[in-house]
This record gives C-alpha cells, sequence and structure tokens, in this order.
C-alpha cells in the first residue's frame, strides 16, 4: 500500500484554507484580523499534522472538521436567526466562524498539547469577540459556535504520541486519568 495515498486530501484541505481571502475592504480592523485569525487557527492544525508526517492526526483533523461543518452549516439551515445587524437574513446561530476556529484551537491541544493551547484558545476567542463587536452575531451565536467547534474535535481527536489527562467524573467519584499513547 502506499503511504502517501492520502496525503492529497490533506494537502488540498491546507491550501483551500489558505485561498479564499474575503474581500476585506471596509472592514473594521478587529474584524479583518477576526475573520483571518478564523482560518489560520484551523489551517495550523492541518499544518502541524502534515509537517509532523501524522497520518492519524490528518484523518482526525479531516473528521473533526467535517463534523463541525455538518453541525454549524445544518444549525445555521434549520434555524434561519436574523441577524443582529438587521440587515443580513438569516444564518447568524450559530457562529460559523468561531465554530471553525475553535475546532482548530481544540484539534492542536488534544493532539499536540498545552503548547499550542494557550495561543489557539486565545485566537479562537478573539474570533469570537470580533464576531460579536462587527454586529455579525449575538453572544450566544458566539458561544454555541465555540461549542460545536470545541466538541467536534475533542471527541475526535487524540493525543499524539503523548500523555493524556482526563477529568473523570463518574458516581460519586471526581478524579483525573492519565493515559500514555506509544
Amino acid at each position: 500500500m502506499n503511504k502517501d495515498a492520502g496525503r492529497p486530501l490533506v494537502l488540498t484541505l491546507i491550501i483551500l484554507f489558505a485561498i479564499p481571502v474575503q474581500a476585506l475592504a471596509g472592514k473594521s480592523n478587529t474584524q479583518v484580523a477576526g475573520d483571518v485569525l478564523a482560518v489560520l487557527v484551523p489551517l495550523a492544525g492541518a499544518s502541524e499534522a502534515y509537517v509532523r508526517d501524522d497520518r492519524e492526526g490528518e484523518v482526525q483533523f479531516i473528521k473533526s472538521f467535517s463534523a463541525n461543518a455538518i453541525v454549524t452549516l445544518g444549525l445555521k439551515a434549520a434555524i434561519h436567526k436574523r441577524r443582529p445587524n438587521n440587515g443580513d437574513c438569516c444564518d447568524s446561530f450559530p457562529s460559523g466562524h468561531t465554530s471553525l476556529a475553535f475546532m482548530g484551537a481544540t484539534f492542536l491541544h488534544r493532539r499536540y498539547g498545552r503548547k499550542f493551547a494557550i495561543p489557539a484558545y486565545a485566537a479562537a476567542t478573539f474570533v469570537g469577540y470580533s464576531r460579536v463587536q462587527a454586529d455579525k452575531h449575538f453572544v450566544i451565536d458566539v458561544v454555541a459556535g465555540a461549542a460545536i467547534g470545541s466538541l467536534s474535535s475533542y471527541f475526535l481527536t487524540t493525543p499524539y504520541k503523548g500523555v493524556n489527562i482526563t477529568p473523570v467524573a463518574q458516581g460519586d467519584m471526581i478524579g483525573i486519568s492519565f493515559s500514555k499513547k506509544w
């Protein structure tokens, strides 16, 4: 079996993330920065998997990305919520920018550890802030997007050759679970 068989798909995803540069004219600096970070955070996750030659991570990224897109776009179509700026109808809930950024941040955190987590989550949080600041979303839209993005990666991503520390709560027991992947 060709060990590079799945690589073109991930490389294509990385390129597709980089290509769709939105028309940025007329937007505030905050909104432009949020738009750029919404793409750069998940791009960093896909790129990290690609550079490390982490095929399992590439597959997990694609699964997380796909689950996030299906849930986010499905909810937008089903709920049909008007944006706060009263001009755009009807795809405010949930925030797609925020769900994409938090999907990427959680992928980086779960797969490659804490050193990626703080800057990735800070950037993702800024994306959410920028969407509210630009009057594109209500706070609840951003919170829902963050939850969807985080959960899509949390459940579909495993640690890369490292220690996994997970909180555990079952019945009347609360603790921490440690595991190491060899």
